[in-house]
């Protein structure tokens, strides 16, 4: 009777561990769904036409899905927990944080009339889920094939420019277009070319963000130029690469 109590006991201490590391592993998971319950706290701002608020949750829903990733890479979260997939888990957030707050946010901007900006709004809805749902959406490299559904960077560009409607409907069917174009978007945090600059980007390019909703999107023309110019370095700069050093190679 000793010996059978012994050896459940050192199973018990066995598994333990194991049961210690997969709660940790869906902490995790639910860290990740954290951004889902974030995104509906900027679109109740969004409704209440708060948009400075609203970017600002947009804003911490973009430092989760930051550290999600590298967090479930580092403890193993796949192999600990395989009935659970925090890849869809990934996909339905970013869904609502990337495309769907930010196509609501456009088409009740104010910058377009109600039917212009109810087609926008569905226009980039519909790329974003057809965009989400194509397995090809990385290269082999970790850049992005096709206008990555930044819709939430996009969103905030038109609420700091404010273009005519003409000009921000033509920028927006653009992107939307784009979408499915054979182009090439770093992600500034899994590229490894350049990734010392493209991080130190990313932190200015967010301070900057912070002090424009601060401010409420009035801020000096150097501010708006210093954030064009980064926009346009993280959008052009592989094309730029290719251009000038060579074709690189996809899978």
């Amino acid at each position: 009777m000793s010996d059978s109590r012994d050896i459940e006991s050192g199973e018990s201490a066995r598994k333990r561990p194991k049961a210690i590391k997969r709660s940790g592993a869906f902490v995790i998971h639910i860290f990740t769904a954290l951004g889902a319950g974030l995104a509906l706290l900027a679109l109740f701002e969004a409704v209440r036409e708060h948009w400075a608020n609203m970017f600002g949750w947009l804003g911490v829903a973009l430092v989760v899905d930051a550290l999600d990733g590298p967090m479930a890479r580092r403890f193993d979260v796949a192999g600990l927990l395989p009935n659970w997939s925090g890849e869809t888990l990934d996909l339905v957030v970013d869904f609502t944080t990337y495309v769907f707050v930010p196509a609501y946010a456009i088409a009740a901007s104010g910058l377009f009339s109600d039917v212009v900006g109810a087609a926008l709004g569905i226009a980039v809805s519909m790329s974003g889920a057809l965009y989400f749902a194509d397995r090809r959406m990385k290269a082999i490299d970790h850049h992005f094939r096709g206008f990555p559904t930044l819709w939430n960077a996009a969103a905030f560009y038109l609420f700091l420019l404010r273009p005519s409607p003409l000009v921000g409907a033509s920028a927006v069917l653009l992107l939307v277009v784009a979408t499915f174009l054979p182009i090439h978007v770093i992600h500034p945090v899994r590229v490894q070319r350049w990734r010392r600059v493209n991080l130190a980007l990313v932190i200015a390019w967010g301070a900057l963000v912070l002090v424009t909703l601060w401010r409420n999107f009035e801020v000096p023309g150097l501010v708006t130029a210093a954030l064009i110019v980064i926009a346009a370095y993280m959008v052009a700069s592989d094309a730029v690469w290719r251009v000038f050093v060579g074709s690189r190679v996809d899978a």
